[in-house]
């Protein structure tokens, strides 16, 4: 015998409505693991705290790089800078030279001799309570903040020195140090363009010498685009070639996210 009608809507208003299948939560701001990244430069080290998603959760803070630039003088700035942060989960870093295991091969722009062979990811994790680290150099750090990942892309960092990286596809080819090959005569590029020739030949000067840097090297590596970063950068006026940008600073913290995501 069916269920009457009026029965039926009286049952129908009883019943609690059918609830929307909940949307998949999102990663609150400031969710673990949390790292701290890190650039040290010729001229500054800064660093900063981005979240696991790689959003900021602190100001970026910067100070002078210690002279001379020891290891262990670049490592307690380090330390000092963090102090200002809270917790983190781990570290990454992005060094002027040549990274590999994180292991440091090269410090043209720091002065000193003492980084040959310095396990500066194992040194960091160290200082930090045995917090897990990676260190890669400084210029790939900057392009894994900035690159999109189609064709072929190139970081140029104009800053003491020049720094290089180059990404396929999104992946990047390590340690690429195209500064100090021949450019000129005897000049490398970074004597060319760094920051010592910037301040012999003056702004106009280093802007002409930037553009035929450029010029050599479109052709060699062809990259859809050429992204220009570091201090000197936004020195640059005038007309650049289309597939030329000028990129922010900040991706040289921001990109740390990505090296625990590669290998």
């Amino acid at each position: 015998m069916g269920v009457p009608m009026a029965t039926k809507k009286k049952t129908a208003s009883r019943s609690a409505p059918k609830k929307k299948a909940a949307p998949r939560k999102k990663q609150a701001p400031g969710a673990k693991p949390r790292t701290l990244a890190i650039d040290i430069g010729g001229t500054g080290v800064k660093a900063l705290v981005l979240d696991a998603k790689g959003k900021t959760l602190t100001e970026r803070v910067r100070v002078e790089t210690p002279k001379p630039a020891t290891p262990a003088a670049v490592l307690g700035a380090i330390r000092e800078i963090a102090k200002s942060f809270g917790d983190f989960e781990r570290i990454s870093c992005g060094f002027p030279g040549v990274v590999i295991g994180g292991v440091v091969h090269t410090a043209a722009n720091l002065g000193t001799e003492a980084w040959r062979g310095f396990q500066l990811a194992k040194k960091l994790s160290a200082a930090f309570g045995n917090v897990p680290a990676r260190a890669l150099n400084d210029a790939g750090v900057q392009g894994f903040g900035i690159v999109q990942g189609k064709g072929t892309e190139m970081v140029l960092t104009l800053g003491t020195g020049m720094g290089c990286a180059l990404f396929i596809d999104g992946r990047y080819v390590p340690n690429l140090e195209l500064a100090h090959h021949p450019f000129h005569k005897r000049k490398s590029y970074e004597d060319w363009i760094g920051n010592k020739a910037l301040k012999r030949v003056g702004k106009q000067e280093w802007n002409k010498r930037v553009r035929q840097v450029l010029a050599v090297v479109q052709p060699i590596f062809n990259p859809t685009v050429i992204y220009l970063g570091g201090g000197n950068a936004h020195k640059l006026h005038g007309r650049l070639p289309k597939n030329v940008k000028i990129g922010d600073n900040v991706a040289g913290l921001l990109g740390g996210i990505a090296l625990w995501r590669e290998t």
